[in-house]
């Protein structure tokens, strides 16, 4: 038994979308939906009631505390973190579970976008190397989770690549399997700011990032940046 855990902010349209989306999923009935709200002011948490899923308004605002909140009211021992503009493979829920009967612990898909860019399908390519660079939240996370509790859930402190620093913590604890599936993540950011742009922004979040730049400053760096 899976829960799956998204966290949501003012996504009333995404939300509604992956939804109906993951109804729609082989095997969904042995899963649970948890959607955990970080103060939205549009009508996301009416759309979330009307699928019928468990819906919580975090304590914290922040992706960080929303996930943890989530693992926190989730029942089951095999944790799901899913982004509400990322859609997983439609046989996800079997290849969870066959990774974990593998015996690995945690692990990820491969990313593809919901459009057709050179440099995104770059991009994309590098996703299925075992390497922390290109290991981001829209990739989706599974966990067990007795290690994601052993290894300290996300860092709440972290406004930025709190996705990044778990896979890290979840790796030191045990065994970590990129999924040969991807996962498709919306490229409504790419198309808005531009592709080449704001795959250079992320790049130069995570140079920021681990030059010890401080969070906040990142992220005024990033809203200014897309613009």
């Amino acid at each position: 038994m899976i829960s799956i855990i998204i966290p949501v902010f003012n996504e009333e349209a995404a939300i509604a979308e992956l939804l109906t989306f993951l109804s729609r999923c082989k095997g969904i009935d042995n899963a649970e939906i948890v959607v955990v709200d970080g103060g939205s002011t549009d009508t996301t948490a009416k759309v979330v009631n009307s699928f019928g899923v468990k819906f919580f308004e975090s304590p914290q605002k922040g992706r960080a505390s929303q996930m943890n909140y989530g693992a926190s009211q989730a029942k089951y021992e095999i944790l799901y973190f899913l982004h509400s503009d990322t859609f997983p493979p439609k046989n996800f829920i079997k290849q969870i579970k066959r990774g974990v009967n593998k015996g690995y612990q945690s692990g990820c898909f491969r990313l593809s976008f919901g459009i057709s860019h050179p440099v995104l399908q770059f991009y994309s390519w590098f996703t299925r190397f075992d390497v922390d660079f290109f290991r981001f939240g829209d990739q989706s996370l599974f966990t067990e989770r007795e290690l994601f509790e052993r290894a300290g859930g996300f860092d709440e402190k972290l406004l930025v690549m709190e996705d990044q620093e778990i896979v890290k913590a979840l790796k030191r604890q045990g065994r970590f399997k990129i999924l040969k599936d991807s996962v498709i993540t919306s490229a409504r950011k790419y198309q808005k700011v531009g592709v080449i742009k704001l795959q250079v922004i992320f790049l130069m979040i995570v140079i920021l990032y681990y030059l010890g730049v401080n969070q906040i400053t990142i992220v005024h760096f990033y809203r200014e940046s897309i613009k």
